[in-house]
């Protein structure tokens, strides 16, 4: 199961010679990379996000970008050379905190066989002054003996957890520092050699996925970002109309409008399911869109309502005219 927020974080820090920030923010980066991709957590040529601020400036930045690494080179080597284009492209200043993120597949191990998954890791280094440092985050439960829903999962932690743990140690000899866990997130605890579990009084593991990470998904259809005031609003007291959304015969939801309080979003069925969960953060994407050409919601509701399915992202059903309730009828009666 892949969380939308961090299952468990471990950093490294330490002084360094280096005189240029970013060849030594880079250098740590491409390290702990090199370690991961070797056994294959991290797969591919990621790609970078970079940010450079200028000194005693923290809101303003010399470079900020998205490059693409040369794994296969040595790590030294690689840093030099990208440091070396992103000062040719950076604005004038005296550098400061560099940061850089990196991205990319890895492979999880099921019965025997490798399979590709995406945001199974994230990974940052930063250099500030003379002190680098690395995290490294992981979304994902197969390192743990029980998946985030409690079940136990003997088959998938023997194959996936030892492989954490070798990945930790050899980050540690690489970057020359102890592994330090980070504090324990809403699914799990980080250890120095994987993620430990929560438990219930009675002994069974917790289904942290009910507790924690259904309400983070459903929030995101009922509350617009930037504190309410980017795009429609995603909640109404009033009535509103709204159509139904399926994917097949397969009801994901519906999407709804009202112009009076200009608000609209869409109601998903089931965001715990991973298909479902996407296909209705397309539908808020479609919505902000329409939100930001200046459409009311009603008209965006009969923009989208002309679309066709996309890859699974469902259709709105439009054997059937628009109705009307209260929002809150109609998150009852969505199952």
């Amino acid at each position: 199961m892949i969380a939308t927020t961090p299952v468990a974080r471990w950093t490294w820090g330490r002084e360094h010679q280096e005189q240029d920030n970013v060849v030594a923010c880079l250098h740590e980066l491409l390290a702990a990379y090199e370690v991961l991709n070797a056994h294959e957590l991290m797969i591919g040529i990621p790609k970078v996000s970079v940010a450079v601020h200028e000194a005693g400036k923290p809101n303003s930045y010399l470079f900020q970008g998205t490059v693409e690494l040369d794994a296969t080179a040595p790590p030294g080597e690689v840093a030099r050379q990208m440091a070396a284009r992103i000062a040719a492209a950076a604005h004038p200043g005296e550098v400061g905190s560099v940061y850089a993120d990196a991205k990319s597949d890895g492979i999880v191990m099921r019965a025997g066989e490798a399979i590709r998954e995406e945001g199974l890791f994230r990974l940052g280094a930063s250099a500030l002054l003379d002190y680098v440092s690395v995290e490294l985050v992981t979304y994902s439960d197969v390192w743990m003996p029980y998946d985030l829903e409690g079940r136990a999962q003997p088959s998938v932690f023997a194959e996936n957890g030892s492989r954490l743990s070798a990945a930790l140690r050899d980050l540690s000899e690489a970057l020359d520092t102890e592994t330090d866990p980070d504090d324990p997130t809403y699914f799990g605890k980080p250890s120095e050699t994987g993620v430990e579990n929560y438990f219930e009084e009675d002994g069974s593991a917790s289904d942290v996925w009910s507790r924690f990470e259904i309400p983070y998904r459903y929030q995101e259809f009922t509350h617009a970002p930037g504190f309410g005031r980017i795009g429609y609003k995603r909640t109404a007291t009033g009535e509103v109309q709204y159509m139904p959304v399926h994917a097949e015969q397969t009801l994901l939801g519906h999407i709804w409008a009202s112009d009076v309080e200009n608000a609209a979003s869409f109601e998903p069925v089931d965001v715990g399911d991973e298909e479902a969960y996407k296909a209705g953060l397309l539908w808020l994407e479609r919505l902000r869109a329409a939100h930001d050409r200046g459409l009311a919601p009603s008209a965006a509701l009969d923009e989208l309502s002309r679309l066709p399915d996309e890859n699974g992202t469902g259709k709105v059903d439009t054997t059937t005219e628009q109705r009307r309730a209260s929002l809150a009828d109609l998150r009852e009666r969505t199952p």
